[in-house]
């Protein structure tokens, strides 16, 4: 979760240590060992729109034993047989391809000079840095811009709607996952008219392998564990994160008076 990241590290530094405290105790004083939701409703990581809680609850909790069996045991595989530089060259190739979606969504935002930018990203990281296994562009102070359909959506006015959890992708809401379906859609329509591999024979094979790799990327990046925070209340605190760094993207955060 690049998870204004100033304010969600606060935010984390200041919740996690609660975990440690409700430990140390926990030997001298008698605890319950189940809390409600209900008894923090006046705290701040309860005021997101969360009205298929349940849904969402099962939702998180099947995305940790999908972690657990499956993703994770297949991230700790490819960790332990890739080199770790290849690892890197893995994930600055997939970064790469990922600069279209962020220059599409950059245009779609009027953001002239970040659009520049992205597409300065990508043309020195695909040419010098040999399809993105290198990042030059960083070093030439072309700084990465990660946009998404949904911040697009939220730039142009539209609310997050309800929280959601979505299977694999985790935390979202009503208004992420349909910008993570548009998303989706265009890089299904540009890779479906290049067919980088019509004339291998094997075209869909090799897709679902690529599929594959960068989903494995994907979930290899990505630090965070499920229930590993040690925090009681993890799912609402991760609901509260989320929503405050989508609210920040998106220029929706409420400012100090």
């Amino acid at each position: 979760m690049r998870y204004h990241a100033c304010r969600i590290a606060v935010s984390l530094s200041l919740a996690l240590p609660l975990a440690g405290c409700a430990t140390g105790v926990k030997s001298q004083l008698e605890v319950r060992p189940w809390h409600s939701i209900n008894e923090f409703r006046d705290q701040r990581f309860a005021d997101v729109a969360d009205p298929w809680e349940g849904f969402n609850l099962g939702m998180y909790r099947f995305n940790y034993y999908l972690d657990k069996y499956l993703l994770i045991p297949v991230v700790n595989g490819y960790e332990f047989v890739t080199p770790t530089f290849v690892q890197h060259r893995v994930s600055g190739i997939f970064n790469n391809l990922g600069e279209v979606r962020n220059l599409t969504n950059s245009l779609l935002q009027l953001k002239g000079g970040e659009s520049a930018t992205t597409l300065g990203r990508f043309l020195t990281n695909t040419i010098i840095g040999l399809g993105g296994m290198f990042d030059p562009a960083t070093r030439f102070g072309l700084d990465r811009h990660d946009q998404d359909f949904g911040k697009t959506l939220g730039y142009w006015g539209a609310g997050s709607g309800p929280y959601l959890v979505l299977p694999f992708f985790g935390p979202s809401s009503v208004r992420d996952t349909g910008g993570l379906a548009v998303d989706t859609g265009i890089t299904y329509g540009i890779y479906t008219a290049l067919d980088p591999f019509a004339d291998t024979g094997h075209s869909f094979a090799i897709s679902a392998g690529v599929a594959s790799l960068e989903a494995v990327d994907m979930r290899h990046q990505q630090s965070f564990r499920y229930y590993e925070s040690g925090y009681p209340f993890e799912y609402y605190m991760v609901r509260f994160l989320y929503h405050e760094k989508r609210e920040i993207e998106t220029g929706k955060a409420p400012t100090a008076n």
